[in-house]
């Protein structure tokens, strides 16, 4: 559990660092806010959060939507004009550090790019860990555990935190199994189902890869996630990862979640960026991150992922 605890802490990271939006609206201070419509936000009846007592609570930060204390798991359909859909389909899993979830910036922002695209995006608005209810407290927390984050001497492999991540894990596989069974209203290839996710989401996405089989996932991509190694399983999907050199937490430990990926002979495609930082989701302004989402879509496609069928 002390492990745990201090994945929380390197993942949390990604909700404190800046994102990629107009310097006019860089704003740390976390403001509460009403809860925003989730129009088509789908109950995935996985279960509560054992412990938790505060309701779920929305604040904005940095400029953009953040929610906390979720309890109960939703998956939210992001459907592209059936005229340009490609069978294709991605659960997007926002980061957040397991304490709050970045809901518009790698959730909502990212989903919505990807049905441009003609691909169906299904945000997964995962269980996470209880907090304060009141905001004093719940950032006195935050500012505790992101103290400890990203030392030089710290170590963190994704398979280690499974068991940690059982909640995630199960809300993944929920979403799985929705959106297979609804295929055919969302007009979707139940073989080209695939996960993305950022920071915390980025270490869901490689437990579900990791301890979840089930789940099929037609490829997989961490985007700023952990880059330690892994046992990777024989039968593992497709990997496209995304970091920057400059992320204060992964980019010095080196690149072990693609070394695992290659000797294991599984198809895999790293994109470093110089400059991002962590949390940039679709890219930072003024980076070459900006280029991940369309380097992605040219990896899709060139592994026939995108032909419709």
């Amino acid at each position: 559990m002390r492990f745990f605890h201090h994945l929380l802490g390197l993942a949390l990271a990604g909700a404190t660092c800046a994102v990629s939006i107009p310097a006019v609206a860089q704003d740390a201070r976390m403001v509460p806010m009403a809860a925003p419509a989730e129009p088509g936000a789908i109950a995935l009846n996985t279960g509560g959060v054992a412990g938790s007592t505060a309701p779920e609570a929305w604040f904005s930060q940095y400029g953009v939507a953040m929610t906390r204390n979720v309890s109960s798991a939703t998956l939210t359909p992001f459907l592209p004009d059936p005229a340009k859909a490609t069978g294709a389909a991605v659960i997007v899993a926002p980061g957040g550090g397991f304490l709050m979830l970045s809901m518009e910036n790698e959730g909502w922002r990212v989903a919505k790019a990807f049905a441009a695209r003609g691909i169906a995006a299904f945000v997964l608005k995962y269980r996470l860990k209880p907090t304060p209810g009141p905001m004093p407290q719940f950032e006195q927390a935050v500012t505790e555990m992101f103290a400890s984050a990203g030392r030089p001497d710290s170590r963190l492999k994704p398979e280690d935190a499974v068991a940690g991540l059982s909640n995630q894990i199960a809300d993944a596989r929920a979403a799985f199994a929705l959106v297979r069974s609804r295929a055919a209203q969302w007009h979707v290839d139940p073989t080209r189902i695939g996960m993305i996710g950022f920071s915390a989401g980025a270490m869901t996405t490689m437990a579900v890869a990791l301890s979840a089989p089930d789940t099929k996932p037609a490829f997989i991509a961490p985007i700023y996630g952990s880059m330690e190694a892994v046992k990777v399983p024989a039968d593992a999907p497709p990997m496209f990862a995304v970091l920057a050199s400059d992320d204060p937490l992964f980019a010095h430990k080196g690149f072990g979640l693609i070394d695992s990926w290659q000797q294991a002979d599984r198809p895999v495609e790293f994109h470093l960026y110089e400059h991002g930082g962590h949390g940039f989701g679709l890219g930072k302004a003024g980076t070459t991150s900006t280029g991940w989402f369309e380097a992605m879509m040219r990896w899709l496609d060139t592994n026939g992922l995108l032909a419709k069928r």
